[in-house]
């Protein structure tokens, strides 16, 4: 009975159902109240009216007692009815606080979209209004971090009081209780899940969890969040974020149940381009945002951190560390696993005791600050020169002495290191040759003599692949003879720092999850617009079946923008060509495909010109409406150029266009008066080096001046 989708005649028998109950109630009262009427008219009159009140009397009985079973009858109905619809309202059990609802109090309330998108979702009718006073239920290792989001989703939504409980004791009287933890943190969450008929989490992979919304037979609001594991119960609560609704003054909950899981296990980003770094605040504020969009991973791998390079074996000084400690400790509250990658292969002698004891002992310092992931990335450098000559003397020359002397060092951290920390994750690697699909000596060495429990990261067919396919990630895995990391090279621009690269995360086949543990995306120097790939890769890395580019990338516009999220899609849209995806602003491409080909044909231009002037002037208008709309400084500051950029492209357009149409219709003043204007324009986005919708307003803007000349 519970958990039924809407669909057929069933939201329509409930108010009819309702609607006949609320008629019998009011005839009832009708009646009764007649009666009473008559009989203080009679007795205010003299003894021939007062002939009415003995009639008028037995008539107020009858219709009390009549309206009394009425009224009884009516509640019975819409008790039928919502217990027929899957939301029973029935009798109050003892000690509860909830009270007898009123039919519109359970009015369907459709849920919002929830992202990444879940796996398993259905929707019931029996959502409630959030009252201002909540029970909080907890285990003693409930998830702590859970805890506080749940509290914030509360407090928003405009709950002024939480009474907490433990799931030791029977759970406070309130209108609304909410029990957070799955089995392992809170006894009571799966017998909730229970009366609400939904399966507890069970058999659910890692960080998978279990969210009821709805009432049981005893007519409790309920909301359960139950994870399979304490991540499992956070991304329940990232997911109750989601579904409060507003609606008329008051924020909703709908009914639901959601059993959801992660697809891929490892999921997030790789700190680990070349440029300026990102700051401590980039990097406290991206943990946030990994954590809110159920991404698990953040490696630290800048390029120009020199204790990680050319510094490798050097101790950090006590306030750098300290750092690093302030991102351990949001990684830990945000459920992300932080893994530090050190990259000694500049200098390096691989096959000498104390560098590879060095090498130990630097992890070790860092495991002492709460780190317990590491990764040893030997890309970027050369295997055919040495550091060493005793390298050179015991391995020999080529890509397969390369291949066993790196297997050696990593050998020796997996052995004294790894092996001897229980807690710690396992170990990572980034190969030199870290692309393609061939064997080589090198990869054949690495499959031969490595650890097989070390992890290698893969950056696809390419550097920067267009595509990755289920079939390349299987030859990669068999080649490396390894599990597979994907090191996803996009959106990363160090190679093009006068590109934004803002379009979805595509080219990467469902199924290569079937053969990877995890995928993590190189973002771009500018923190805070990598967000907007990152939004659809972690949607993509969750759930890859279910996963529809466009979709993600529209809601990650409005996780991001907010209000002001159409004024960031027009800026997004116009620097979304990729390698991965070379079509480029897929909304002003046609218009100008339009508005030519009338132009061109003779034909009238009016609306057509009317068209793409009024996408310019979007783009014109995009960066004061995102100034004033957009509640993050960051992205913005970040990118102020293209958004410049963007808004003198968006004049320049509007001027091309009005220069055209003044020609054609022979207003020589006009024409003469834009054409100044339009090669001011031109000058001044000239000497800008950003470049925002490449190969299509320079291309336009100079077509219209050649057509005018």
């Amino acid at each position: 009975m519970f958990g039924l989708h809407l669909s057929g005649q069933r939201p329509l028998l409930l108010v009819g159902m309702v609607a006949f109950a609320f008629a019998v109630t009011l005839s009832a009262g009708l009646v009764l109240g007649a009666g009473i009427l008559l009989y203080r008219w009679g007795a205010a009159r003299g003894p021939v009216a007062a002939l009415a009140v003995p009639i008028a009397a037995g008539s107020a009985a009858v219709a009390g007692g009549l309206a009394l079973g009425l009224r009884r009858l009516s509640s019975i109905i819409v008790t039928v009815a919502l217990a027929f619809l899957g939301g029973t309202l029935g009798p109050v059990a003892a000690g509860s606080a909830a009270a007898t609802l009123a039919p519109a109090a359970v009015v369907p309330v459709p849920a919002p979209a929830v992202w990444p998108t879940p796996h398993q979702e259905n929707s019931r009718i029996d959502g409630f209004a959030l009252s201002t006073t909540v029970a909080l239920v907890t285990g003693a290792t409930t998830d702590y971090s859970a805890v506080r989001v749940v509290e914030k989703v509360l407090t928003s939504a405009g709950v002024t009081r939480i009474l907490r409980a433990t799931d030791q004791e029977p759970p406070p009287a309130a209108t609304v209780i909410v029990w957070v933890g799955g089995p392992s943190e809170n006894v009571a969450s799966a017998r909730e899940l229970g009366v609400l008929g939904i399966a507890g989490s069970a058999g659910l992979a890692a960080e998978g969890y279990v969210l009821g919304i709805g009432r049981g037979a005893d007519g409790q609001a309920r909301v359960v969040l139950a994870g399979v594991d304490t991540t499992g119960t956070f991304y329940a609560a990232q997911t109750l974020r989601q579904l409060v609704v507003a609606q008329r003054g008051r924020s909703w909950l709908p009914g639901v149940s959601i059993r959801d899981w992660p697809a891929t296990p490892l999921r997030g980003v790789v700190e680990g381009f070349y440029g300026p770094p990102w700051s401590t605040a980039d990097r406290l504020s991206q943990l946030d945002f990994l954590a809110s969009t159920k991404q698990n991973v953040y490696v630290y791998s800048p390029k120009d951190d020199p204790y990680l390079r050319g510094q490798w074996r050097q101790p950090y000084p006590p306030a750098q560390l300290a750092v690093i400690r302030q991102l351990v400790d949001r990684a830990i509250a945000d459920h992300v696993q932080l893994t530090y990658a050190l990259s000694p292969g500049l200098s390096v002698c691989y096959g000498r005791d104390a560098d590879q004891q060095a090498l130990v002992d630097k992890l070790q310092s860092i495991w002492d600050i709460g780190v317990r992931s590491f990764a040893i990335p030997l890309d970027d450098i050369s295997y055919t020169r040495w550091n060493c000559s005793q390298d050179a003397a015991r391995f020999g020359t080529g890509g397969a002495a390369a291949g066993q002397a790196q297997a050696l060092l990593l050998n020796r951290v997996q052995r004294d290191f790894i092996d001897t920390h229980p807690t710690a994750h396992r170990l990572a690697m980034v190969p030199t040759e870290f692309s393609g699909v061939g064997d080589s000596p090198y990869k054949a060495a690495l499959r031969t003599h490595l650890d097989p429990s070390v992890i290698v990261e893969w950056t696809g067919g390419g550097i920067v692949p267009a595509s990755i396919t289920v079939a390349q990630a299987g030859q990669a895995r068999q080649v490396f003879g390894h599990d597979i990391l994907v090191w996803d090279n996009y959106p990363v621009n160090d190679y093009a720092p006068q590109r934004l690269f803002l379009g979805p995360y595509t080219g990467r086949d469902p199924r290569i999850t079937e053969h990877v543990v995890g995928v993590t995306v190189n973002p771009m120097i500018e923190s805070e617009p990598s967000k907007i790939a990152e939004f659809t890769s972690g949607a993509f890395l969750w759930n890859p079946t279910t996963y529809e580019a466009t979709a993600a990338w529209l809601a990650g516009l409005h996780h991001l923008g907010g209000p002001a999220w159409q004024a960031l899609r027009v800026f997004a849209e116009n620097s979304s060509s990729s390698i991965l995806n070379s079509a480029e602003s897929p909304t002003m491409t046609p218009l100008i495909a339009g508005f030519w080909k009338a132009y061109e044909s003779g034909a009238d231009v009016a609306d057509t010109a009317a068209a793409l002037s009024s996408y310019f002037g979007d783009m014109a208008a995009a960066p004061g409406q995102l100034q004033a709309g957009m509640d993050d400084a960051a992205f913005l500051a970040e990118a102020q150029p293209w958004l410049n950029k963007l808004g003198l492209y968006g004049r320049a357009g509007q001027t091309a266009v009005d220069l055209l149409v003044a020609r054609r219709s022979g207003d020589w003043r006009t024409f003469r008066r834009d054409g100044l204007r339009l090669e001011q324009l031109r000058n001044q986005v000239a000497a800008m080096p950003q470049v925002v919708a490449p190969g299509v307003l320079d291309a336009f803007i100079a077509r219209a001046t050649s057509a005018s000349s």
